[in-house]
């Protein structure tokens, strides 16, 4: 028979949410969603598990090694447990809603689970909250996705939010265009990734301008203006000028709406964001280990654009703001259902004895009141 200490036990990566936690948390979802659909992004709620194939189509491809796979009993067909909702609203957008018209703006909050968390966010299981604009070549929709975001962020207390910009094919079109071979391309690629200018110096097919290129792009990092205007001093092919221009044209567009809003770009960075094809980003703050969010520039297996962004409510409720101590009356037993209901219109919380009390006062400290109903008025407890 389990004592009780073995029945806590939970696999590494899975943890309980208890109270005040869980409250707190869903409050922030439910302020998240409403920002949002201000915007105009409409809920939707896809399933937790769903057909392999369906959870690894498009974008959700690399997201294979991070599913969770079960033998379904009733089709015997392989499911997954999704490690990432955003292939599941691409899904949604493509066969459910494909008929509607586009641009389609859905939003989503949901737990997922994965097989590995990382170093900076060990959990395996996941809430998500994001919004996808779906049906939009156009810039200005990248720009409100992060304009969108960061307007929830703030509508939950978190003022110091930073977004870092990137293009994660940058890198591999200037390889094109310098005719880099594949393998070459590919080291490049995650020496520029990790920021080690050793292993550049290590690639011998490289000519000495090339790796001088390659070091000038590391040295662009730093805040949005000045790296844009580094990046626009560079030689590039059509293809990875295009997309500079692009990432000029999204941050005008955000800065117009949100000025103060903190931007970087960091123009080498793509781990976590392999599937996307145009400008994207991560979501930092201050004093919080790992990413709040990312998002970005994809394509649907339908050939259709989208972008979208995701947060990661473990990591946001270390940057939110702590909302104040709910406050909660203790009810002393008898007191009368239309007493305890004008109590609850007029906001408070109730917590109602079941039994006679000795003391009121220690029973309701006890229930973790602030305050216990005397006499037909509310009291603060001492």
């Amino acid at each position: 028979m389990n004592d009780g200490n073995e029945l806590a036990l939970l696999p590494n990566g899975l943890n309980d949410t208890l109270m005040p936690d869980a409250a707190i948390e869903a409050g922030m979802v439910a302020r998240l969603l409403e920002r949002f659909a201000r915007f105009g992004y409409e809920l939707v709620k896809p399933p937790l598990a769903e057909f392999e194939d369906s959870l690894l189509e498009g974008p959700g491809g690399a997201l294979a090694p991070q599913m969770f796979r079960v033998m379904d009993p009733v089709s015997q067909r392989m499911m997954g447990l999704r490690p990432d909702i955003t292939p599941q609203i691409a899904r949604i957008a493509t066969s459910r809603l494909g008929n509607v018209a586009r641009p389609v703006r859905l939003s989503y909050a949901g737990p997922v689970l994965q097989v590995k968390g990382s170093q900076l966010r060990p959990e395996r299981e996941v809430t998500q909250v994001g919004i996808e604009l779906i049906g939009s070549p156009a810039l200005a929709a990248d720009a409100e996705v992060i304009i969108a975001m960061a307007e929830a962020l703030n509508a939950v207390g978190v003022q110091n939010a930073s977004f870092d910009l990137t293009l994660p094919r940058l890198v591999t079109l200037l390889c094109s265009g310098m005719e880099l071979d594949y393998d070459t391309t590919n080291t490049v690629r995650a020496a520029l990734d990790r920021k080690d200018t050793g292993a550049l110096h290590k690639v011998a097919s490289l000519l000495p301008e090339q790796r001088e290129t390659f070091e000038y792009l590391l040295s662009t990092a730093g805040v949005a203006e000045t790296s844009l205007d580094s990046l626009q001093k560079m030689s590039w092919p059509t293809a990875a000028r295009a997309q500079v221009r692009d990432l000029v044209t999204v941050v005008r567009l955000v800065r117009e709406a949100v000025p103060q809003l903190k931007l970087t770009v960091d123009p080498v960075e793509f781990r976590g964001l392999e599937y996307q094809t145009g400008v994207s980003f991560t979501i930092f703050a201050r004093g919080v280990s790992g990413e709040l969010g990312r998002g970005g520039r994809y394509v649907l297996s339908t050939g259709e654009t989208a972008t979208g962004a995701t947060l990661f409510m473990e990591s946001l409720l270390q940057a939110a703001a702590a909302p104040p101590r709910q406050k909660a009356v203790y009810l002393p037993f008898g007191t009368k259902a239309a007493e305890r209901q004008k109590l609850h219109a007029d906001g408070w919380h109730t917590r109602a004895a079941l039994a006679q009390d000795a003391d009121s006062h220690t029973a309701a400290k006890a229930q973790g009141c602030t305050h216990v109903f005397t006499a037909g008025r509310v009291e603060a407890l001492a």
